[in-house]
Parts: C-alpha cells; structure tokens; sequence
C-alpha cells in the first residue's frame, strides 16, 4: 500500500477561498456573490482585494442565483457562495430554470456539506446535493478531498465554460495531494494500484479509503483506490479498466446511498460490466447534531465500515 504522508490538516472551504484569491488576481472576469456567509466560506481574501468584483446579497439566496444568472450574459465568471444545504436545495428551482437549463457559466460554491457540519444538525446537513445536482442536464459536479485539491479546482472550473456544482465541507482534514497539481475535470485519480477490490471514494471519504487501504494491507488485501473527484461527467474509461482487473467494487462518499457516487458507478456497472457492489453512505435517514467525528462514526462513513464493505464485497466474487 502506497504511503501518502502530509504536515498539516486543512478546511477543503480554505482551499476554495485561497483558490478564489487568486482567480481574483488572475481573471478579472470573475466575480463572487455570498449570502450573508463571507466568513464561513473563507471569500474574506477576494473582497479584501477586489471590493467591485463582490457582492454581498444577504440571506437572499434564490437572488443570488439569478443575479449570477444575469452576470454571465455580460461575460463575468460568478462564483456563489454558501451553504451546500443552501446552495441546492433552498434554490433548486432557480438553478434548473436560470442556470442549468440555459447553460449558464455560473459556479455554483457549497460549503459546510454532509454529516461533517456537525453540530448545527440536520437541518443543515444537506446529504442530497450531489443527487439532485447531477440529475441537471448539462451540470458539472466536482467533490474534492483535501485543501490542495480544492483550491486546485476552484482555479480549473474558471476555465470550464458552463454551470459546475463544486461541493467542500468545514472540518480540518489531512492535506495530504501536492500543492502544484494539475487538476483534471472528469479524470478519475488512481491513488494506490491493487488487483483484489476497486475502492472509488469521493470528498472526505477519500482519506478514510486511504486508511482502509493500509488496514487491508494488513489483511493481505490488495485495494486499488481512486478519488472520483468528479462525479459527473463520470470517468467511465478509468473505473472499469479497474473493475475488469479486480472484479468486485467498494464505493465510499459522505451522502445519501441513493443518487451519489455508487448509484452513478452502479449504473456504470449494470450497463457494462455487473460485478459485486458494496456502497459506504448514508442509508435513507437524516443526519443529527453531534461532532464530525461522532457522526462519521455512528453513520458508518469511516475506515472500518469499508473494510467491513472490501470483505463482504469479496465473499461475492466470482
């Protein structure tokens, strides 16, 4: 099992902020929207620097959508930012009718996603975004796993033209990928070879594969792990030139078991190649208050649960 060291664990949402820094320095045509969560979303950087190109709109976020909208007709970049509960679910209707179904370059920014908000609860842990943003035609979705990675993409979606969901979350996690990659939209990222199980994990669930890797080592597992960074447009090519190679597949992701990463790689493999599935999510229920690490724990979003998925997944190989 490769060895993937790191010195610091970091926000993914600072990533996003010293990304949007210096897309501020570098492409005048970006602009950033917030409602009323400047701070939360670390974009305190690009106001500071570029007051002309930020727009506080309040607690106000379907606006926010469509002023985004309406700015790109005039050849701006708009970055929004909030809450993931918020980015999507209070503002779905707009999204559809304003950005997505127009085709409009708006990047839409959601922060604070999944179980790992914490302690604001259920009401605030939207674990449905990447379902319903997927389902939009022509909608990009992104989830990456460290603050390197992040910053890494905030950067590349200025240059992708058309609507992009970029999803990051609050708590300090290992920055564990290099600070100068060259992040590829819709590249699946082979972390560690193997030729026993395909784990493909996504966002914060990618460390913990990590993780789950050096325990299988230890029980004579060879995993093959892969960030899935980009949930659509899916890298169809790289995840089953895995499967064909280890025949069984583990999936891993801080949402709903219905609608994310494993129900897309699912019907990857009911198409093309139908092999032995196991899927680390949340299973049809809300979250709760608690701490990232208490939720992770009860809702089975950890190293032991896809170890527990990797040896139930291989009782079933052929």
């Amino acid at each position: 099992m490769k060895d993937f060291p790191y010195t610091e664990s970091k926000d993914t949402r600072s990533g996003f902020g010293a990304g949007l820094a210096e897309l501020g320095k570098t492409n005048p045509n970006v602009v950033a929207l917030c409602a009323d969560l400047t701070g939360s979303l670390k974009m305190d950087a690009f106001k500071k620097e570029n007051p002309d190109r930020f727009f506080q709109v309040g607690i106000a976020e379907a606006n926010m959508m469509g002023v985004a909208a309406g700015m790109t007709i005039g050849g701006k970049i708009p970055f929004t930012g909030t809450f993931a509960n918020f980015s999507t679910g209070r503002v779905y209707d707009q999204i559809r009718q304003s950005i997505a179904y127009s085709g409009k370059n708006v990047k839409i920014c959601a922060s604070h996603a999944g179980l790992t908000l914490g302690e604001d609860g259920a009401t605030h842990q939207i674990l449905e975004d990447l379902g319903m943003m997927k389902m939009l035609p022509g909608m990009t979705v992104i989830n990456p796993c460290d603050y390197n990675q992040t910053k890494a993409a905030t950067i590349a979606i200025a240059d992708y033209e058309g609507p992009v969901y970029l999803r990051f979350g609050r708590p300090v996690v290992p920055n564990f990928t290099p600070a100068d990659q060259k992040f590829e939209i819709g590249k699946a990222w082979t972390l560690n070879e193997g030729t026993d199980v395909s784990i493909f994990a996504t966002g914060h669930l990618v460390w913990k594969a990590v993780l789950a890797g050096k325990l299988l080592a230890e029980k004579g597992i060879n995993a093959e792990i892969i960030n899935i960074h980009t949930i659509k447009p899916l890298d169809d090519e790289a995840i089953l030139a895995s499967v064909r190679k280890t025949r069984c597949v583990v999936t891993a992701e801080e949402h709903q078991m219905n609608g994310g990463l494993g129900d897309s790689i699912a019907q990857l493999l009911a198409r093309e190649e139908p092999l032995p599935l196991e899927m680390v999510a949340v299973h049809d229920s809300f979250g709760e208050s608690g701490t990232p690490d208490q939720l992770m724990e009860k809702y089975h979003l950890n190293e032991a649960a896809i170890v527990e998925a990797v040896e139930a997944v291989m009782k079933r190989k052929k």
